[in-house]
């Protein structure tokens, strides 16, 4: 006889072989024995997990007709069945696929809609033999659109003696009207524990030494595959018949052992960049794929960082034991942000190692990089080396409250947050200088006795009516009127003075002025009139000039205070960059000045 591979000498046979898919066979075996089976099925997963044999196993269940050896009573009451008897003719011949009752169908070769019609055409007439009819139609994804709008009826109401199992791998390019009619079980990737398991229980059976690391490659190269776990058996009892050793299953399969992962992985750890190079060297010069190794080696990074953060990680690493041992020992000798770091780092890197041209350059820069990354500093060391440098700054800071220039102009007292200004002559009495008298020339007293905190001196008389004087003289007017009233005051620090003399006050407001409505013109009059009178103890008159194009270039209060301020948070903010204190604890930080944040009493 011929050779039969591995993957089908051990194919299961009955429910209770199929490894991975306990729920498919839990379902099934109930299914069988309530009597409450459907009459189609959708079995849906990656290849080689178990569709066709779970399909196989369906229809054996099915179809038994029970031990040849039993008496004909007997036979009839074996019925469908969980665990068939592999024994009758029916059971032999689904096996060998030869039952004229169970047809075996390529989807991709059954595409038509003339090959479902033939299908239809044979659906009346009742089995030959078995008790169902069944067909078993694999990748059914590969119909065409119409071939699964003829299926719709026939599959929705099929004769009672026919069933139906399709399989597919992109159960995504189903119809949705199809889904809705049949019974989906999804078939999962089966742990690389369970394949270990098989694998050791086929090689004692076949009478060949092994050790466990080769069948951890094994099992790992398999991905959840227990089709291509056989095969790649296969492949390397073909290299050496006698033993299985871990080297030499990597070398056949041109894989990383996962010593050298470990020990790639120690060094990485470690910091240890030149073992890096060497170890990439040494897998190179031997023929691996090192864009293989890397996602090998990406895997085992998130091993550590598992065995790292779980107390017990048994139930999340599927690995052997002595594998996850190792890892879990690895993961012992440095702290868990340290291995998310890289993870993180080797994660990002792994697309540019893919879509290299050079990946032996690209893995060897990227582990380098990460071997030499800076050493993370422990929060409470930081905390003290923080606490230290607060300490030298408050000792080194000048004692007594800071001091600051007072401006040329003295600033609205409505412009300060929270603050209501006295009135001008308080502020004069307080100072120790005799306060204006309401009658009389202002002019002619301020010209005798500058006002208290004045340090530039009074303009000629050919200067009176420049901007810089009548925004001086209408700054004294203002505060006095914010003692009484801050909310026009700050109105009116937007208006611009076009003149300030003894009889007559005139005031301006720009074309692009928002505030002018704000207040009638007869309250600002009488405000402005309470606190500026004329030589003769009248009221001064008051003109207001409404989208004056004069006052349209001319300063205001608020923008002189804008101005100021602006100046003041610039000189500020530069003299803070270059204090010798903060460069200082820039440089034993590292950082650098990302904002200056000045506080509310130095504005």
């Amino acid at each position: 006889m011929s050779y039969v591979v591995l993957a089908r000498k051990w194919r299961p046979v009955q429910f209770e072989d199929l490894i991975g898919q306990d729920h498919v066979a839990r379902t099934l075996g109930n299914a069988i024995t309530s009597n409450r089976v459907a009459h189609a099925f959708l079995f849906t997963g990656v290849r080689g997990v178990g569709k066709t044999t779970s399909a196989r196993l369906l229809a054996r269940a099915l179809n038994c007709l029970g031990d040849p050896e039993n008496s004909e009573a007997e036979k009839k009451l074996a019925g469908p069945t969980p665990t068939p008897c592999l024994k009758c003719a029916a059971c032999k011949e689904i096996t060998a696929g030869t039952d004229v009752d169970v047809r075996e169908i390529d989807g991709a070769s059954y595409t038509g809609v003339d090959d479902v019609r033939k299908l239809q055409e044979a659906l009346p007439y009742r089995p030959a033999r078995d008790r169902f009819k069944i067909f078993i139609i694999d990748e059914v994804h590969m119909l065409s659109q119409n071939a699964w709008n003829a299926f719709l009826k026939t599959l929705e109401e099929p004769p009672p003696h026919v069933k139906f199992i399709f399989a597919t791998t992109e159960v995504h390019k189903v119809p949705v009207t199809i889904l809705s009619r049949v019974q989906r079980f999804d078939f999962k990737l089966i742990p690389a524990r369970l394949i270990a398991q098989r694998l050791q229980t086929v090689l004692t059976a076949e009478g060949i030494e092994f050790d466990e690391a080769a069948l951890s490659i094994l099992s790992r190269e398999a991905a959840g595959s227990m089709r291509d776990a056989m095969s790649l058996l296969d492949q390397v009892i073909a290299w050496r018949t006698d033993k299985l050793e871990g080297e030499s299953v990597a070398l056949v399969l041109g894989v990383a052992s996962r010593q050298v992962l470990h020990d790639l992985a120690r060094a990485l750890v470690e910091g240890r960049a030149q073992d890096c190079l060497l170890t990439v060297n040494q897998l190179s010069n031997q023929g691996f794929e090192l864009s293989h190794v890397a996602r090998d080696f990406l895997a085992l990074l998130r091993d550590l960082v598992v065995a790292k953060a779980c107390q017990q990680p048994d139930a999340l690493l599927d690995l052997p034991d002595t594998e996850k041992a190792d890892v879990i020992t690895l993961a012992t000798t440095t702290n868990l942000d340290d291995l998310m770091r890289l993870h993180q780092g080797f994660s990002s890197g792994f697309d540019d190692i893919l879509r290299s041209g050079q990946p032996r350059a690209a893995l060897e820069m990227l582990l380098v990089r990460l071997a030499q990354r800076p050493p993370l500093l422990p929060m409470d060391e930081l905390l003290v080396r923080l606490g230290a440098l607060e300490h030298r700054l408050l000792a080194a800071a000048p004692k007594g409250p800071p001091t600051r220039a007072q401006p040329t102009a003295a600033r609205p007292p409505s412009m300060e947050r929270g603050f209501s200004p006295p009135a001008t002559r308080n502020r004069s009495r307080e100072a120790g200088t005799p306060a204006a008298p309401r009658g009389g020339n202002r002019d002619a007293d301020r010209d005798e006795e500058p006002a208290a905190g004045r340090s530039t001196p009074e303009p000629a008389p050919n200067e009176a009516d420049s901007p810089e004087r009548l925004l001086a003289s209408w700054q004294e007017l203002v505060e006095a009127i914010a003692a009484e009233r801050p909310d026009v005051a700050a109105v009116l620090e937007h208006a611009v003075p076009l003149g300030m003399a003894s009889e007559q006050i005139r005031i301006g407001w720009p074309p692009s002025s928002t505030l002018n409505r704000q207040f009638s013109d007869a309250d600002l009059t009488v405000l402005i009139q309470g606190v500026k009178k004329s030589p003769s103890d009248k009221p001064a008159a008051v003109v207001i000039v409404h989208e004056s194009e004069e006052a349209n270039n001319r300063p205001t209060l608020a923008a002189q205070e804008t101005a100021n301020r602006t100046r003041r948070l610039r000189a500020l903010v530069q003299d803070s960059k270059k204090d010798p204190r903060v460069q200082q604890a820039m440089q034993i930080l590292g950082a650098h000045i990302r904002e200056v944040r000045v506080p509310e009493h130095l504005k």
